[in-house]
C-alpha cells in the first residue's frame, strides 16, 4: 500500500479527518458511507457500495477481488 505521507491524530472519540485531496481523488463526498475493514495489521477504508459496480443492482451480488458484481453483469462479461 502506498503511503500518502499524511499523518492524523485520533480525537477523543476515535475520529480522524480524511484529507480533502484524498477524498477528491477517491470520489468520496459528504454523506457517503465508508466500509471499515481489518486486513492483517491495517485498517482499510473504502467507499461503501452495496450494489453491482457496473449496473448498481443489489440482486444476485457476488464478490470478486473486493468488487461487487451481479450475476447478470458477470454473465455479460463472460460473453464479451
Amino acid at each position: 500500500m502506498k503511503s500518502s505521507g499524511i499523518v492524523r491524530k485520533l480525537d477523543p472519540l476515535g475520529r480522524i479527518v480524511i484529507p480533502a485531496e484524498i477524498r477528491k481523488v477517491l470520489g468520496i463526498g459528504e454523506g457517503d458511507s465508508l466500509e471499515i475493514a481489518k486486513s492483517d495489521n491495517e485498517i482499510v477504508l473504502r467507499k461503501y457500495n452495496k450494489g453491482c459496480v457496473f449496473c448498481g443492482s443489489d440482486e444476485g451480488i457476488l464478490e470478486f477481488k473486493d468488487t461487487l458484481v451481479c450475476k447478470k453483469c458477470k454473465q455479460a462479461l463472460k460473453e464479451d
